[in-house]
């Protein structure tokens, strides 16, 4: 079996196995959270501005998960892979462009959720990255290795920017 025809029947199971209402309405909700990265933008400036000892390591944070959504964006205009269209994947939303490679969700999602985790010393953040990257799949948006790559991404991005001695938390 084709690498192409395991991401299929991958997506397909993911989506028989979450084929709940309830999980597909979720999964539809997170969608529209992270369209454009603009829910974790401002989940960053808010940190920014209640944390004003913080301030510059909230903002250098909410720059990389700018960063991060932008540069999956330049790599889907590269690679140019087009998103699942098999018959038997139900897509159930609307997607800004044909491009699926990496998911622009999942690299947003897991930069702020590195970045974000680390300035508030906490860990819980970080369970937002896989719940992103299965939404996307469920939703029948991306193959697995798109949402995959899209957490090295922001992974590798998000802790760049915690490297820094400014990220450290107070």
């Amino acid at each position: 079996m084709r690498v192409q025809e395991r991401e299929i029947a991958a997506v397909i199971t993911i989506q028989s196995l979450a084929s709940v209402p309830g999980i597909q309405r979720g999964a539809v909700a997170l969608s529209h959270l992270g369209e454009h990265a603009l829910a974790w933008i401002a989940l960053g400036l808010v940190g920014a501005a209640r944390d004003p000892a913080q301030r510059g390591p909230w903002l250098r944070a909410t720059a990389t998960v700018v960063g991060a959504h932008g540069l999956s964006i330049v790599i889907k205009r590269v690679v140019r892979r087009h998103r699942p269209g098999d018959p038997r994947i139900q897509v159930h939303v609307s997607t800004p462009s044909d491009w699926s490679f990496p998911s622009s969700h999942a690299a947003s999602t897991t930069a702020a959720a590195v970045a974000y985790s680390r300035l508030l010393g906490r860990r819980y953040p970080l369970i937002s990255i896989p719940v992103m990257m299965t939404s996307r799949v469920i939703l029948g948006v991306h193959y697995p290795s798109d949402v995959l790559a899209g957490v090295v991404l922001g992974a590798v991005m998000g802790h760049g920017v915690t490297l820094s001695r400014n990220m450290l938390p107070s």
